[in-house]
Order: structure tokens, then sequence, then C-alpha cells
């Protein structure tokens, strides 16, 4: 049976204590869900969502996030691509609206192996809040729209599989944040990365402040954030900010291309293992070494039991390559 670990499991796994590996177990176990994936807007054929550089462009406000599964060797890649031409792909209420959506859909897809999150417009990663619907809006409607768009990137940070983000434009606040939550970073080298909102009087408020120090020093965060700093691609990869750094191609999205080049790498992989090691890793990572252990421990306890894993051994003892199957 394939595992999802649930946003309850994530949390509690956090407080594991060393001593307490029956519980580590426990928390690591979870019930598996297999709702029927919904997409999004109509998708070009020759879309990058297809794997190709071209883009399908739309200003109507369904077509604000095309969501697709990858289909054949790719089955089990999903690609959510932002299409907001006009706003520069701004985080409005509508794009946090149907991300939510698409992120929830996700979660509870067991056959999802990996998420590539990426722009359908040139130029633009995504240029953070939409300030020209948030001038718009009562004070009283900033801080609930704040805690949504909060709330979104966080569950984006919590999905069990692998996520990357193709960054082949500006990423700045809020869609700098977005990158953030994801596991990986791809960067073309023109890309223009940064957390701004010290220029607006305001800070990062969707977990900026917490996932950059995480991700590089905490000086060095405090150093960006404090400047209000843009990055290009090639010194985020530098810095640690991003895992690769490529350099851009004539049809503007050779990040994505580097990024579905990735997850072709880990869409053979055991799904479950997969799961289970993100859960590792990201709950150890914010304990001590003893509970970390505990945790790791509890993990792989969900792996053992699968057919995947039997179906790893004679593969390997066949000499043939493994089909897992997520159970």
């Amino acid at each position: 049976m394939a595992v999802q670990v649930g946003r309850r499991a994530l949390f509690q796994a956090a407080r594991v204590q060393a001593t307490g590996r029956e519980k580590a177990r426990s928390l690591a176990a979870a019930h598996s869900c297999s709702r029927q994936y919904v997409c999004f807007g109509k998708v070009s054929p020759s879309s990058r969502l297809n794997g190709h550089g071209a883009r399908h462009y739309s200003s109507d406000p369904k077509e604000d996030l095309h969501v697709r599964h990858l289909d054949g060797e790719d089955a089990g890649i999903v690609v959510v691509g932002i299409n907001r031409p006009k706003a520069k792909n701004s985080i409005s209420k509508n794009l946090v609206k149907m991300m939510s959506e698409a992120v929830e859909d996700i979660k509870k897809n067991n056959k999802v192996r990996s998420v590539i999150i990426c722009s359908l417009v040139p130029g633009i990663f995504c240029a953070g809040a939409d300030l020209k619907e948030r001038a718009k809006m009562h004070q009283s409607e900033v801080g609930p729209f704040v805690s949504k768009a909060r709330a979104l990137i966080t569950e984006l940070g919590n999905l069990p599989v692998p996520t990357i983000a193709a960054i082949d434009g500006a990423a700045l606040g809020g869609g700098l944040e977005m990158a953030l939550a994801c596991d990986i970073r791809i960067t073309s080298n023109t890309a223009k990365l940064g957390l701004v909102e010290t220029k607006l009087a305001i800070i990062p408020g969707a977990g900026g402040t917490q996932r950059l120090p995480r991700v590089i020093s905490v000086s060095l965060a405090k150093e960006l954030i404090f400047a209000a700093r843009v990055v290009d691609g090639t010194e985020a990869c530098r810095l640690g900010l991003a895992n690769h750094s490529v350099e851009q191609n004539k049809s503007g999205d050779a990040a994505y291309l580097r990024a579905l080049e990735l997850a072709r790498e880990i869409n053979p992989q055991g799904p479950i293992a997969i799961r289970m090691a993100k859960l590792a890793i990201n709950q150890g990572i914010e304990v001590d070494l003893a509970t970390g252990l505990a945790i790791e421990e509890a993990c792989y306890a969900q792996v053992i039991p699968t057919k995947d894993r039997l179906e790893g051994l004679s593969a390997f003892k066949e000499k043939r390559r493994p089909h897992f199957k997520g159970e």
C-alpha cells in the first residue's frame, strides 16, 4: 500500500523523543488516498506542460494556472504552470485559490511522483503579491489574504513528494517564498531572486524569514533580507539558494528543461521510499540527532513490508530494471 503522510503525522513526528521509537513508528504511518486528479484550464498541445518550449497565454482568470500530468515514460510527473502574463504571475486571490486546490489534489493522489512548479510567462517566475489587487483591498482584507497565501506555501512545502521550482525569470517576494517551499530550486543564469519586502516597509510574510536561513546561512539570509538584495541565478547557486543554475536558452525555458531532466531521474525510484526519505529529512533536520535517528528508523520501518522493496531485490538479483508500483 502506498503511504501518504498526513499533516498531523508530519507535525507530531518533529516532537518525537529518542526514547519513543514505538511512537515514532506510528507517526510515520498514514492512510493512502487515491482521489482522481483535477486539471485546471485548457492546455495547448504545444505548451510547456508537454515538455516543449512553446507557451500558452491567456488573460482569462480560469487560465491563471495550468496543471497537467505528463504521460508515457514521464507518468507520475506533474507540471504546475503559472500563467498571469499581464500581472507578471503575481499572487492574486484567484491564483491562491487555484493553487490551493491543485496542491490539495496532488497531496491526495498517490500516483504523483514529483511536481515541477514553473512559469508559462517568459522572463517571470512570480513577481510576488499582486500589489494592484492589494491596493484595492480594505485593510481588514489584507490579513486574511496573507494568511491564505501563507497557508498555500506551507501546504506546498508539506507535499509528500519531491517538488522542484524551475525559475526561468524573476522570483521576487512571495514568488521566492514559493520557490523556497520547494525541495529543489533550479534557475537560469539570468533569473532574478530576492526577498524585497523591506523596500515596502514590510517583511516577508509567507515563510521567507524562516526558510531562507534554513537554506543558506543565517547571516547571509539577514543580509539579503535587510538589504532587499536581488541576485541572479548564478549567484543564487553560489550562495546555495539554488541547486543548479543553467544558461538560459532562446526559448527562455532552460531551468524548466533541467527540472524535467531531474524529475525523470527521480521518477524510476521507489515512490514510497522517496516519500519516506523526504519525511525523514524534513522532520529530522528540525530536531536533535537522536530524535532524528528515531524518525529515520520509523520511516525505514514503513518501507520494509512493501511490495516495491521485494521488487527491488528481485530486479537486483535478476539484473533488470525494477518496476515500482507504490505498493
